[in-house]
């Protein structure tokens, strides 16, 4: 192991975070923490994670729902589509069993490269780096150049200490979260600030737009509302006080993405 890697994995010791799935290897806990967190924080993910987990423990719990239970037991996340593929990989789940490794977790629905190197590390043990945006950006500083695609996966597999996926995959995410940070990382009080060629090479992406007025607030309105029966679009706007235009704006791309539909009653969660 590197003297980088000890660094990191004591100050680990010392400084984990503390959350839910980090106790557990049941790959479908993990799985829902996973997709849960993408773009969102984890303190906004905590009690969803729990209340979705009681209704739906197991795959097949969840594979068996109305979409709608879904999509309400998801509801306050936002990024409705997450819930929709999350629940169609809980189908082949249920179907086919688990995967094991992280190329072949590639294979459900909405599982990307990062959520299926995480999996496979934290609920099978497979020896591999868990490539998200904040490794990235650890990683690029650690080595001084921006790193990404190929470039990255191999520094990242070099940097792993074999052995130790889980809890290296684990403490480059804190460092991250506590000290790495985009835009003023603290190097003073990094244990791994010896080991770093240079924290300015990273470029931070432009941060998100507001939430109030966008679309994603008119999107997650329509399918609050929705998850409770069928609606028409002018109902929809006086029950959340958006204006008529947005939420006819937000129907038609929830519909062209097939997770609601047009019938005689109003607007309606598409199973």
């Amino acid at each position: 192991m590197s003297d980088r890697a000890a660094a990191l994995l004591d100050w680990y010791g010392r400084h984990r975070r503390d959350a839910p799935w980090r106790d557990t290897s049941d790959p479908w806990r993990i799985l829902v923490s996973e997709v849960m967190s993408q773009q969102t924080q984890v303190s906004r993910v905590i009690p969803k994670w729990r209340a979705f987990l009681e209704r739906f423990p197991a795959p097949g719990d969840c594979a068996a729902a109305p979409r709608s239970e879904v999509l309400a037991m998801w509801s306050g996340l936002g990024y409705n589509s997450r819930a929709i593929r999350l629940q169609e990989a809980a189908q082949l789940i249920d179907e086919e069993g688990w995967p094991t490794s992280s190329k072949a977790l590639q294979a459900l629905p909405g599982v990307g490269p990062y959520t299926a190197a995480a999996v496979a590390c934290f609920a099978f043990g497979e020896q591999v780096p868990a490539i998200d945006t904040n490794l990235r950006r650890v990683l690029s500083r650690w080595a001084g150049l921006p790193l990404d695609r190929g470039a990255l996966e191999e520094y990242a597999s070099t940097a792993l200490p074999e052995g130790f996926a889980e809890d290296w995959n684990q403490a480059v995410m804190d460092l991250a979260a506590s000290i790495c940070s985009p835009r003023e990382p603290s190097c003073a009080i990094c244990p791994v600030a010896e080991w770093c060629a240079d924290p300015t090479v990273y470029e931070p992406p432009r941060p998100q737009g507001r939430f109030e007025g966008s679309t994603r607030e008119a999107r997650g309105a329509v399918i609050r509302v929705l998850t409770a029966g069928p609606a028409t679009a002018d109902e929809i706007a006086e029950r959340e006080g958006i204006e008529s235009a947005r939420i006819a704006a937000a129907l038609e791309v929830l519909e062209a993405e097939r997770l609601v539909t047009h019938a005689a009653v109003g607007w309606r969660i598409l199973d």
